[in-house]
């Protein structure tokens, strides 16, 4: 008994670093000769809050047996996604899924997580700070989950493209350094006139 108590905390503290948060949870019955039997469905997005996500499903007879599957294939599932300064996306985009599809949109810091039900679980776990969504179409959080991670496996860093192009980085950013200097130095001398 105590040797198995020592595996579940070695299981425990494998993956530290995942957290899961359960979107949905759905009672499925199906009637039988004695009455009617129940099961569990549930929906569960995990992920490092550091640019890593996934989501998964299981179904079970019990709910925790249910979420212990769906956070396992989750967790099988994952994908990358490059954030920018670590809190927000790169750009703007869309995914889509069945009849989900949802837009996704780079915000300036501090405007928080503006983003419905599903999408907000996905965000969270991702580790995005600012970001603003809307889901037009589909409600079903399964479509809305496949419509985001669909939308954010097509996020490409200027690192990527840079490295998909032969380039260099800076070569790829727009620069913004010499105009903001060039007013300035304008005004100045104006004022001295």
């Amino acid at each position: 008994m105590a040797r198995d108590d020592n595996r579940r905390g070695r299981d425990r503290d494998e993956n530290p670093e995942f957290q899961d948060r359960l979107v949905a949870i759905n009672r499925v019955s199906k009637t039988v000769k004695g009455g009617k039997r129940f099961g569990f469905a549930a929906l569960v997005v995990v992920g490092d809050q550091k640019g890593r996500v996934g989501f998964g499903k299981g179904k079970a007879k019990e709910v925790p047996e249910a979420i212990r599957k769906a956070t396992e294939a989750a967790k099988r599932k994952m994908i990358r996604v490059p954030l920018r300064e670590g809190r927000t996306l790169h750009h703007d985009m869309e995914g889509r899924h069945g009849a989900g599809k949802v837009v996704m949109r780079t915000a300036p810091q501090g405007t928080g997580i503006i983003a419905g039900g599903p999408m907000r679980a996905v965000f969270e776990m991702l580790g995005v700070q600012d970001v603003v969504s809307k889901s037009i179409g589909s409600a079903n959080p399964y479509n809305m989950i496949r419509a985001t991670m669909n939308g954010l496996s097509k996020e490409t860093s200027p690192r990527n493209v840079a490295q998909r192009r032969g380039k260099k980085v800076s070569d790829i950013l727009p620069k913004t350094d010499a105009p903001a200097e060039a007013p300035a130095g304008d005004v100045a001398e104006e004022l001295k006139v």
